[in-house]
């Protein structure tokens, strides 16, 4: 099993957001669930930089064709840099999304990075990855560098490229296992640097979720989710959200603790080859609804919380006042299974 990475939040906010003691919260800067972060945790090696956290090496320059691609010149760009094995190496890609998302810091914006990275030339806006949305799959995934987000953009317009190469032992694969056009039809795999030709990751267990209780365990990372995915039956706001664990786990004291989920483990469930919902096989889930609150709070605007959005895969934000997202109980298999 391999834990999402830890968000890096550490701070509270209340709805209004203003900053508020962590403690009895049940929010993302109290529990500080996942993988932790090493410090340092990049090091500077000479054009290169190591991400101790996932073992992959990013280039330093991080606008390093100096203006924005497609999403085909971007794939190309990294091919030449291949073939002229640029800085020694020639196993460059374009990360995939839980590549590129893995430096998200939601501590931090502007840029949403770890307080001290070493990079230069970072843009704040968005760049690609190599991830085709299986939604729409004349779209392909980017996250935006600023603030954090994750969606979908069409293929023919022009963002920033980031090369990565390495392997990690801690991020898994995104399922896909396609490749596609620009103009979204299916492709041969070969040759494309495509995500759905790299596969990189661990490879997901088989079967990978299983019945345990009132829960499905998820193998590949630990997490048992609670099989009825909506909580409260209804868009609540997002005390409401962190409320009704809080009454879960009165009403339930032998089992959990349930806990609202961050927005790494909410994004950890999720298959980059299924939409609506966007899961994998095996998630039979009961209720499950289009869009879900994560305990983690938009640093960006505190007043906003980050969310999935399940039928698409998106990561977002919605107003914490606003009745706008269900709520999804997780925990820590380890605790239920001693």
């Amino acid at each position: 099993m391999i834990a999402p990475l830890a968000t890096g939040q550490t701070s509270c906010y209340d709805l209004a957001g203003y900053e508020i003691p962590c403690k009895k919260s049940g929010q993302d800067g109290e529990s500080k669930q996942g993988l932790p972060w090493p410090q340092p945790r990049f090091i500077s090696e000479g054009r290169l930089v190591e991400d101790k956290l996932t073992g992959l090496y990013w280039t330093l320059d991080a606008n390093l064709a100096e203006y924005p691609l497609t999403w085909s010149e971007a794939l190309r760009f990294v091919a030449e840099m291949n073939r002229v094995r640029k800085y020694g190496y020639g196993d460059w890609r374009l990360p995939n999304r839980h590549e590129l998302r893995s430096l998200i810091c939601h501590q931090a914006t502007r840029p949403a990075l770890p307080s001290g990275h070493p990079f230069i030339h970072l843009f704040p806006g968005w760049y690609w990855t190599s991830t085709t949305a299986a939604i729409s799959p004349a779209h392909a995934w980017y996250v935006h560098m600023q603030g954090g987000r994750m969606f979908y953009g069409g293929k023919d317009q022009s963002y920033l490229a980031w090369p990565v190469r390495g392997t990690s032992e801690v991020l898994p694969t995104t399922g896909q296992h396609r490749c596609y056009s620009s103009a979204g039809a299916l492709v041969p795999c070969s040759g494309s640097g495509q995500d759905g030709e790299m596969r990189c990751g661990r490879p997901w267990p088989e079967p990978r979720f299983h019945d345990i209780g009132g829960g499905l365990l998820d193998s590949l990372t630990g997490l048992l989710w609670r099989l009825d995915a909506d909580l409260t039956g209804r868009r609540v706001n997002w005390g409401e959200a962190l409320e009704s664990i809080d009454m879960l786990n009165r009403q339930e004291a032998s089992n959990g603790p349930w806990r609202l989920p961050n927005i790494n483990e909410l994004e950890s469930i999720t298959s980059c080859v299924e939409h609506t919902p966007a899961l994998p096989p095996g998630a039979r889930f009961k209720n499950l609804r289009d869009a879900y609150w994560s305990s983690t709070s938009s640093t960006f605007e505190p007043d906003w919380a980050w969310a999935l959005y399940l039928d698409k895969g998106a990561i977002g934000v919605g107003q914490k006042t606003g009745a706008y997202f269900h709520v999804w109980a997780v925990c820590s298999s380890s605790r239920l299974l001693g």
